[in-house]
């Protein structure tokens, strides 16, 4: 599933044909994805102007001037797709229709945005933007790890009631928001913290290291434009690349990068998700 650099790069992505612009027509070719679409999607969505499109988590929000805003959520194989625009140095003209096409844009410049989902655990709602903060995928979500709001005091203070790995604790969406299996992993063993060490037995200069190093992690990982493992797709069509720097994550039996270490980096499962480690480094 994307993780927050995913998330990110399509919103980046979207953002230069998107925002400001109204959408010509809204095509809703199914009545559901993981949940029903909202009534009326289609015509709340049409004539719609975008004034803002911004990401909460691993969530995308267009902000209307209808008062609404779309939520989207990508899932597990969803992509948005830009055809009929520049993007960079290219075209991409509009490719024919393709079966899990489930939600279309057409923008009043030309542009068009398709939501293609295979597995269709992907998603959509409209809400109320003044309220959209209390919305149920979004009411209980903590501070976002690249806004002010998530500081070491914050990480020192949640961390100390926290008696699960700290793996586990950094997954927990209401403690940091977007940080999902991949990062967390490539956090660690930057913090040389291991996976399975209880979050509040670590020390506070320790948690507070943590802060610093998950921006960092997260900025690398947006500049690379993401991870493609699987399904993950720019609004370009491109690859992310990030994962052609992992340190650990998926890296299980090879040599830890640690100059000088000379120990292979091992996996553990930990709440039904592999954790890649190594066990010199990390403590």
């Amino acid at each position: 599933m994307p993780e927050l650099p995913e998330v990110e790069t399509v919103r980046r992505g979207l953002a230069p044909v998107m925002e400001s612009t109204r959408i010509a027509k809204a095509d809703v070719n199914r009545p559901n994805l993981r949940w029903p679409f909202p009534d009326q999607m289609s015509e709340r969505l049409t004539g719609a102007k975008i004034e803002r499109l911004r990401r909460r988590s691993k969530y995308i929000l267009a902000d209307l001037d209808t008062g609404e805003s779309l939520l989207i959520h990508l899932g597990m194989s969803g992509r948005m797709l830009i055809s009929g625009a520049k993007i960079g140095q290219f075209t991409h003209d509009h490719p024919p229709a393709e079966k899990h096409d489930h939600v279309v844009f057409h923008m009043e410049n030309g542009a068009r945005v398709t939501f293609n989902d295979p597995r269709r655990f992907g998603a959509m709602d409209l809400l109320d933007t003044k309220t959209a903060d209390s919305h149920k995928l979004l009411s209980s979500i903590g501070p976002e790890p690249l806004g002010n709001n998530f500081d070491e005091a914050y990480l020192i203070e949640v961390l100390k009631t926290k008696g699960s790995p700290i793996k586990t604790a950094l997954l927990d969406q209401s403690v940091v928001a977007g940080l999902g299996n991949i990062y967390v992993c490539e956090t660690l063993y930057r913090a040389h913290i291991a996976p399975s060490r209880k979050a509040n037995k670590i020390s506070k200069p320790r948690v507070a290291s943590l802060v610093p190093i998950i921006r960092q992690v997260l900025s690398d990982a947006i500049k690379a434009g993401g991870s493609s493992l699987k399904d993950f797709r720019q609004a370009s069509g491109d690859l992310g690349y990030f994962q052609h720097s992992f340190d650990v994550y998926g890296r299980e039996g090879e040599p830890c990068k640690t100059v000088d270490c000379g120990n292979t980096i091992k996996r553990i499962v930990q709440s039904g998700r592999s954790s890649f480690y190594c066990p010199s480094c990390q403590r």
